[in-house]
């Protein structure tokens, strides 16, 4: 077995959590097969990837990712109010994830709040401005 560091030209083979700052788990992979990707294939945002750069297979390691690192920071101008009427024969409560047909594919956004005459719509992702812990436990790494 070679002993390959995660970097550009790598094939890695992982499972992994990723929980919010109070242990809450957000998405995990530990109860199933691990994933594998290529590094810089876009399969992970960048500020994952970033922070896997140099581990080894065999490593387990928990990271903290800053928001700018992850899903980026809470962007008040991703907040947006529309007309009611563009929610015709929808039941609407907070929280309830709508999708947009835009140009370049779906844009989902969360119904923060609304009455007869407007609705709001937060476009930034649920996880945005928040501080992440991402639990790696490297299974293999190789030359791609």
């Amino acid at each position: 077995m070679t002993d390959v560091a995660i970097g550009p030209g790598t094939a890695i083979t992982l499972n992994f959590a990723i929980k919010l700052e109070d242990g809450q788990i957000i998405d995990s992979n530990f109860d199933a097969e691990p994933a594998r990707f290529e590094f810089g294939d876009g399969n992970i945002p960048e500020g994952f990837e970033q922070a896997l750069l140099g581990l080894k297979t065999g490593e387990h390691v928990e990271l903290t990712i800053a928001p700018e690192r992850g899903f980026g920071m809470h962007n008040p101008s991703n907040i947006q109010i529309m007309p009611r009427s563009q929610f015709k024969d929808m039941e609407l409560e907070p929280g309830l994830v709508v999708s947009f047909q835009e140009p370049g594919g779906e844009l989902p956004g969360m119904i923060t709040d609304f009455n007869d005459d407007k609705v709001t719509v937060d476009f930034n992702h649920p996880l945005a401005g928040k501080t992440l812990i991402f639990e790696v436990d490297v299974k293999a790494v190789e030359a791609a």
